[in-house]
């Protein structure tokens, strides 16, 4: 379905329940975690947008000119118009709460959101990458963050992972992370933190 500005796929949970964003990583489409989300958040209503930009016909949130090198001008794009999809369903549904979950390009414009906006009250980003030193951000104080990511990930390095939980941590969030000892695979451990994060 179409509307909203994304492709995306939506399971209504009933007024007054969270609201839960999924967000995919490159090549990834709105089916990537839409099965899996309910298991997590029984009660929530479920939206999966489809990322609206190609690369070499793989679907990405915003554009880049190269590997971890962002096209910054499209991500400003790409973050306000994820700011206004988000605002409006969760208005929508009437959500209690606003959870983002995403995978490498998904956690990419889900963190990117948080910098600029705020918005999710709990966030779960896999594997992010953010190689740039985002700005202060005081309403981020008090939200709650989990980082996932791969001790060996070539795609996102450790280094910069730890940077962008220690800037989270500097706005005042709670930040939690999760690490494996793999790259940019998501391994079962990665998904009992998600599950406890979410339930907690």
């Amino acid at each position: 379905m179409v509307d909203h500005g994304y492709v995306h796929k939506l399971k209504a949970g009933e007024p007054g329940n969270p609201i839960l964003f999924v967000l995919h990583g490159t090549g990834g489409d709105e089916n990537q975690f839409f099965g899996f989300s309910p298991e997590l958040l029984p009660e929530a209503t479920i939206v999966s947008p489809r990322g609206d930009v190609s690369e070499h016909g793989a679907a990405r949130f915003f554009r880049r000119t190269g590997e971890g090198v962002y096209d910054m001008a499209d991500l400003a794009r790409a973050t306000e118009k994820m700011v206004n999809f988000v605002k409006t369903l969760a208005a929508e549904h009437e959500a209690t709460e606003i959870i983002g979950l995403g995978y490498s390009n998904g956690a990419n414009i889900l963190a990117n959101v948080l910098i600029e906006e705020g918005v999710f009250d709990r966030a779960v980003l896999m594997h992010p990458l953010i190689p740039f030193r985002p700005k202060d951000n005081p309403v981020l104080s008090g939200r709650k963050i989990l980082v996932t990511a791969g001790e060996r990930d070539p795609i996102c390095p450790a280094p910069l992972t730890r940077a962008l939980a220690d800037y989270f941590k500097a706005q005042q969030a709670t930040v939690e992370v999760e690490w494996h000892t793999g790259g940019h695979d998501i391994r079962q451990n990665e998904i009992a933190a998600i599950e406890r994060f979410l339930k907690g």
